[in-house]
């Protein structure tokens, strides 16, 4: 059974930093491309970030320079570092197996559970 579980999650003041973590299980996790998508309250999915099977990453322009995407194949994890943080950055943060090309977020069932960023003074 396809799992991916998220943590790392929680409160942190404006310009500080954060790491969230994705742990996978049931698949060949080496196989995949993941990403990340996030999702504000009464607002739509938004792509994150990508890192391909071959470990090239991309980043959305409202992260770029500030997130970090990585990925331990041995540990089946995806990793998501994530500095000055910015009020606008509050979202529930998924990780998602990537099904379409790499930056097409994908039907939420391919997506995680969540994990709750929230960036508040």
């Amino acid at each position: 059974q396809v799992q991916l579980v998220e943590s790392g999650g929680g409160m942190v003041q404006p310009g500080k930093s954060l790491s969230l973590s994705c742990a996978a299980s049931g698949f060949l996790f080496s196989n995949w491309h993941m990403m990340w998508v996030r999702q504000a309250p009464g607002k739509g999915p938004e792509w994150v970030s990508t890192i391909s099977l071959g470990g090239n990453t991309y980043y959305s322009d409202s992260v770029k320079g500030r997130f970090t995407i990585t990925r331990d194949n041995a540990k089946n994890a995806l990793y998501l570092q994530m500095s000055d943080l910015k009020a606008e950055d509050t979202a529930l943060y998924y990780c998602a197996r990537i099904v379409g090309d790499l930056f097409t977020v994908p039907r939420r069932i391919f997506w995680g559970h969540g994990t709750q960023v929230t960036v508040s003074s």
